[in-house]
């Protein structure tokens, strides 16, 4: 490990290359079965495309299905995950999209060069001291007017998790389940403006409510 990498993005990282094959399987569309998560996606869209030519990044892309998504929808679109080998396995499911491996505390992109930002459950990976930090990348490269879409689980007050196994294979990941109002007030700090805010109860399998959160860096 890089002496300067955080130890989260070590752990994040060991830990989604260790499972990217199963997890892949399993979650290759995950939006599927979901119309109104899928609703909000096309929403956000259709706010970002006043923000063309600027290209949207799908942070925490995974497997890359929501990468896909938002092309389809008509947006210029590129993928970015923590991991190599879910990289790997996007790239090979949608050869024609643009995956790189990069984190969200330290995106390699220009100052101003995005119209909008998707962050759909990779936050949850992110410790609280370095949410300051994210979010004020995530200002950083936003066009003035961007958007971001962000969707993690939640509850009704803030805790933490530390995973050890899934899919067979030892991990070492910590999840960290935030309220929406504590997410908005990063968000805020980091000089970016809540526009809406929408929770959802579990779906089927899910155990958390799910929250969607849209904010809009200021024109």
């Amino acid at each position: 490990m890089n002496p300067e990498t955080p130890a989260f993005l070590h752990a994040t990282r060991t830990s989604y290359d260790a499972i990217a094959g199963p997890y892949s399987d399993r979650h290759a569309d995950h939006l599927a079965d979901l119309p109104l998560d899928r609703a909000l996606l096309t929403g956000f869209a259709d706010l970002v495309k006043g923000a063309a030519p600027h290209p949207v990044a799908d942070i925490g892309s995974g497997p890359g299905a929501v990468t896909a998504r938002l092309n389809d929808l008509g947006l210029p679109v590129f993928g970015i995950d923590l991991s190599p080998r879910m990289v790997a396995l996007a790239s090979r499911t949608y050869p024609e999209l643009r995956f790189h491996v990069g984190s969200m505390t330290s995106l390699d992109l220009p100052d101003e060069t995005l119209g909008g930002i998707v962050a759909l459950y990779s936050l949850i990976h992110v410790p609280d001291d370095h949410l300051p930090t994210t979010f004020a990348e995530f200002h950083r490269v936003l066009v003035p007017g961007g958007h971001v879409l962000l969707a993690f689980q939640t509850g009704d007050h803030d805790s933490s998790e530390h995973l050890t196994e899934r899919f067979g294979q030892q991990i070492a990941l910590d999840c960290h389940w935030r309220t929406p109002e504590t997410v908005t007030d990063h968000l805020t700090k980091a000089g970016l403006d809540a526009r809406a805010r929408v929770v959802r109860e579990p779906h089927e399998d899910e155990s958390r409510p799910r929250a969607f959160l849209l904010a809009r860096k200021p024109a």
